[in-house]
């Protein structure tokens, strides 16, 4: 097949191959021709190694140029890609291994370069596209796989659909733009906007981790147009002296994409006071994609919104009784997409209690306003978001749990202005002086990554329980805040 005609990366990479492609964290600069024929390369080392359509790839992998490599080899020859964060400990990182049944593991671009090394650089024969299966936490603090059919179509002909949906939430074009990484790429939003900056032909400038004044020097220096952003971001880049955000030139920003969690309306309004109406928010989960999407002029009409369904999305909102709530009151949102469905990895009930027949609950609660504008009311009830990532009280309680001087525990998220919210951990120790602070993180570090850890950890006589045995956390959320006020 004669690719030349057609959109996407393999085309653009086949048509001009001296485009830029990457710019990699080192600054090391690689063109659309030559990261294909890496990609080729390690394409055919895959299939080498008996790889066949719908097998899993999983890559442990910081940001830089191996992960892009990892998702556009796996992503035209039928594989499932599995990005795992490396911060995770060696435990949870196994059980992600386990549960996705990954038949290779990268966790270097050593290891990337080894499976190409001696392969032709020529595309593979018999391309189909392949999928990104991202790992989310549930209830149980178990991180299950987001598993999405397969297309079972080139990747060429899958381009045009993200193209189009792109364009409609959040202008983004094909042509001659700069994207820029500024978030791990294990992460769904970071992981898929690299793959669309390549499908688009566009330049990636990848960063290796968030720090506000270098991330203004990236947009200055390579001219930036868009990139992909959380609300904690904004806030620290706010925090910046008056003289260090005038220092840089901002003005080739043309979209600044953000989710991951809700932006105080005052930190969104002092982003687009500084750099201009550029800010595109979308709401949505790793289950149901991108399912509410609003631009910077509608939402200065309307400040928190998170905007309306996105391009095949439907949403109604439902009460405790699965009944539709009237305008302006709020209820649980449940979503209905035509891009196609998921399942939780080896998980079916899972899956089935996620749905009411076609329609998917990302667990929030929200409503609508008269011209159908979603405004989030609160996020479910346990899941903690610190930072623009999902934190997942029952899976640290139960790392605490694990200490012998630990009686019972509670965690929760409370409200913090630069990172959303914070862990907050309220221990029961088995006695009073048993265990201090200090020895319960020093207990959870080989157990649970850093970024899990608690901020706070308080002692507590007693946790409040239901009848049933059940941990109270919403009053225990309660007191702990009424305590704060008091």
């Amino acid at each position: 097949m004669d690719i030349s005609r057609l959109p996407g990366f393999y085309a653009i990479a086949a048509t001009d191959p001296d485009r830029l492609a990457v710019i990699d964290t080192d600054g090391t600069e690689t063109t659309y021709g030559e990261l294909l024929a890496e990609v080729n390369r390690v394409s055919h080392g895959l299939r080498a190694r008996g790889l066949g359509t719908g097998d899993v790839v999983a890559g442990v992998l910081p940001n830089g140029i191996a992960p892009v490599v990892m998702l556009m080899a796996t992503g035209h020859i039928g594989l499932y890609y599995v990005p795992i964060n490396w911060h995770l400990t060696e435990p949870e990182i196994d059980y992600i291994l386990a549960d996705c049944d990954a038949k290779v593991v990268v966790r270097s671009a050593e290891d990337v370069a080894a499976l190409g090394e001696g392969r032709p650089d020529t595309l593979p024969g018999e391309r189909t596209s392949g999928a990104v299966m991202w790992y989310t936490s549930g209830t149980t603090g178990f991180p299950k796989g987001v598993q999405r059919p397969l297309p079972g179509a080139e990747p060429e002909q899958i381009v045009p659909l993200y193209q189009w949906f792109l364009g409609e939430v959040c202008d983004l074009r094909a042509g001659d733009g700069v994207h820029l990484v500024t978030s791990p790429m294990y992460h769904s939003s970071p992981c898929a906007h690299t793959q669309f900056a390549l499908h688009l032909g566009h330049t990636l400038v990848v960063s290796a981790k968030f720090e506000p004044e270098p991330i203004l020097a990236l947009i200055d220096r390579h001219r930036v147009t868009n990139a992909m952003m959380v609300p904690t971001m904004f806030h620290r880049m706010l925090q910046l002296p008056a003289e260090t955000r005038e220092r840089y030139d901002l003005s080739s920003l043309g979209q600044v994409v953000h989710t991951g969690a809700a932006c105080p309306v005052a930190v969104k309004q002092g982003i687009l006071d500084w750099w201009g109406p550029v800010l595109y928010e979308y709401y949505g989960s790793t289950e149901s994609t991108i399912a509410f999407a609003v631009g910077p002029h509608d939402w200065l009409a309307r400040p928190g919104t998170v905007g309306r369904p996105a391009p095949t999305f439907e949403v109604k909102i439902l009460d405790e009784a699965d009944q539709e709530v009237p305008q302006g009151e709020p209820g649980m949102i449940y979503v209905k997409s035509g891009m196609g469905t998921f399942e939780y990895r080896k998980d079916p009930a899972k899956t089935a209690a996620s749905m009411r027949g076609e329609w998917y609950a990302p667990g929030d609660i929200g409503y609508l306003d008269k011209d159908g504008y979603l405004f989030l009311c609160d996020r479910r009830t346990d899941l903690i978001i610190s930072g623009g990532v999902n934190i997942y009280p029952a899976e640290i309680e139960a790392a605490i749990l694990e200490h012998p001087a630990v009686a019972d525990v509670a965690v929760i998220g409370v409200p913090d202005e630069e990172w959303g919210h914070k862990v907050v951990a309220l221990v029961q120790p088995v006695e009073e002086g048993a265990l201090t602070a200090g020895e319960l993180l020093g207990h959870l570090e080989p157990r649970i990554a850093r970024f899990k850890h608690p901020r706070v950890v308080e002692f507590r006589a007693e946790l409040p329980r239901t009848p049933t045995g059940k941990l109270s956390r919403s009053k225990v959320k309660a007191d702990y805040l009424a305590g704060r006020a008091g």
